[in-house]
């Protein structure tokens, strides 16, 4: 007689000869949302404040004079297209020509775009452009 468990069969010496089995669903932790503004680790800085490795879980560069943020371990590209932010594994041909020089900075969520105001103020885009 065999068992079926979660889809697997099993002959009956091999549940004699113990072990164990672990099932999980989904992603289990990964990717979970960011926590809300104010709700951080206690010590923390806040979600949109350099982490220096303290919580940090994503990298980008940040190019100011587009506005543009590449997050490099993932390939993905942040930028404003007709007004509202897209995202993509490639940056538009118009977008490569202005990038000028970038900013490193480390955040806790995969929305660097969300801190794009504050961004903008502390990289004022001028001083960033290409050719400077």
């Amino acid at each position: 007689m065999a068992l079926l468990a979660a889809g697997v069969a099993f002959a009956p010496g091999a549940l004699a000869q113990g072990g164990s089995i672990t099932i999980q669903w989904g992603d289990q932790g990964k990717g979970a949302p960011p926590e809300p503004h104010g709700k951080g680790k206690k010590g923390g800085p806040p979600p949109h404040a350099p982490a220096h490795g303290y919580r940090a879980k994503y990298q980008y560069r940040y190019y100011p004079c587009c506005r543009v943020y590449h997050d490099v371990a993932r390939g993905v590209w942040f930028y404003i297209k007709a007004g509202d932010w897209a995202f993509g594994a490639s940056l538009p041909a118009n977008l490569q020509a202005e990038l000028g020089h970038y900013v490193n900075i480390s955040l806790d969520t995969e929305r660097p775009f969300e801190f794009n105001e504050e961004h903008s103020r502390q990289f004022p885009p001028e001083k960033f452009k290409k050719g400077k």
